[in-house]
């Protein structure tokens, strides 16, 4: 008879004990992460004692190499359903636990307090670990078929109109009037529009090292991003957003001389290439929080002029970018590379139109008009580049 046949207590009897939760629970440890997931607990509950089928989970999913933020997302997920199964002892969760019944339950009272996009993070995280007992024989069936989830919108993602942009801009250039630490205007500006030119998210702009960046002899140059899910993909970038970097790692040499390769010199050529390209004000590499900071104090000194796109502060300079160069009418393919999509129905959202090379493409971007403005540079005027 198939074991999948018998009563599910019939199969936990097979169930070695260090699956079964009847011993105490193993301790998971922590990875530093960015920004707070969906959990309703706090980072400390999070890394708190978990059962060990589940750090056998983690294990089984850590040969896929994923980042340090989605691991964390998978504790907090797993920690704040395991919550409301067991009435506050995520701990003492058991496989008996997960059934159909107690998984629609506990979802329910999730979504009382979460977000749609939460809830659907949050049901991933549980299908897949549902999945990897039951393939592991470990819980008869997988519940989450049979628990609902919001629906994907399937709209346009919202972008920053130009006006917004250069409210946002001028907000971060008036804090070159400020005496505050903790004010750094040009690496500011060079983090936003870094966003905003390259599309990058936040975590790969917070990962990126100096020596990502490789110049041209034109006087651009290529960002070499490692993106989701380990997939790497290089970035053009024009003259006007190189400029902004290199006066920003000018004003990084001011304030921390001491973690310079070479005195002499200018911009990317004096640091380390394993330097990390955006940091703090103490010098190490930036952080998640400290880049969300950032941008939200940028957009509320800009004042009305400027709002950000709702729920998605920083990535909605990604979403800004890739609207922009839809609206240059890139073909799908290419923006699917420039943005690090692994399906192009993702990329379809922002854009169907006639094909561009690459780098043609990441020039076009309207928003270069904004440095230009600013830095007083005339107009690039050739056969491939268009407003």
């Amino acid at each position: 008879m198939d074991k999948r046949d018998l009563p599910f207590s019939a199969i936990l009897v097979d169930v070695p004990s260090r699956f079964r939760n009847d011993e105490p629970p193993a301790v998971a440890a922590d990875t530093a992460g960015g920004a707070a997931g969906c959990g309703s607990v706090s980072d400390a509950n999070t890394a708190a004692a978990t059962p060990t089928w589940f750090a056998d989970f983690l294990m089984d999913r850590a040969t896929r190499k994923p980042s340090a933020h989605t691991l964390k997302a998978y504790r907090q997920d797993f920690t704040a359903v395991a919550d409301l199964l067991t009435s506050g002892r995520p701990a003492d969760v058991a496989l008996t636990d997960i059934t159909k019944d107690a998984m629609r339950a506990a979802f329910a009272a999730y979504a009382g307090t979460h977000e749609p996009a939460s809830i659907r993070r949050c049901w991933s995280t549980w299908n897949v670990l549902c999945q990897f007992l039951y393939t592991a024989e470990l819980i008869p069936a997988n519940p989450m078929s049979f628990v609902g989830r919001p629906t994907a919108a399937k709209t346009l993602p919202r972008s920053l109109p130009q006006p917004a942009v250069t409210a946002l801009l001028n907000a971060v250039d008036r804090d070159h009037e400020s005496t505050r630490r903790t004010d750094w205007p040009e690496r500011d500006l060079a983090l936003i529009l870094t966003g905003l030119l390259a599309g990058l998210r936040a975590d790969e702009l917070r990962r990126g090292d100096i020596g990502d960046i490789r110049t041209g002899a034109d006087g651009a140059a290529v960002i070499h991003v490692r993106g989701k899910g380990s997939k790497d993909r290089a970035v053009p970038i024009e003259a006007g957003l190189l400029s902004v970097i290199e006066d920003y790692l000018d004003s990084r040499a001011s304030r921390l001389p001491a973690t310079l390769k070479l005195i002499r010199g200018k911009g990317l050529s004096r640091w380390a290439a394993n330097a990390p390209l955006f940091v703090g004000r103490d010098g190490g590499r930036i952080t998640r929080g400290t880049i969300q900071s950032r941008v939200r104090r940028a957009f509320r000194r800009a004042g009305p002029d400027a709002q950000p796109v709702r729920g998605a502060l920083v990535h909605g300079l990604r979403h800004t970018y890739a609207t922009e160069l839809a609206n240059a009418e890139v073909s799908v393919y290419t923006l699917m590379k420039l943005l690090g999509h692994e399906s192009m129905a993702t990329s379809q959202r922002y854009v169907a139109g006639a094909a561009r090379e690459t780098r043609t493409a990441a020039a076009q971007n309207p928003l270069y008009g904004v440095i230009r403005d600013r830095l007083h540079q005339p107009e690039k005027l050739d056969g491939d580049s268009h407003q």
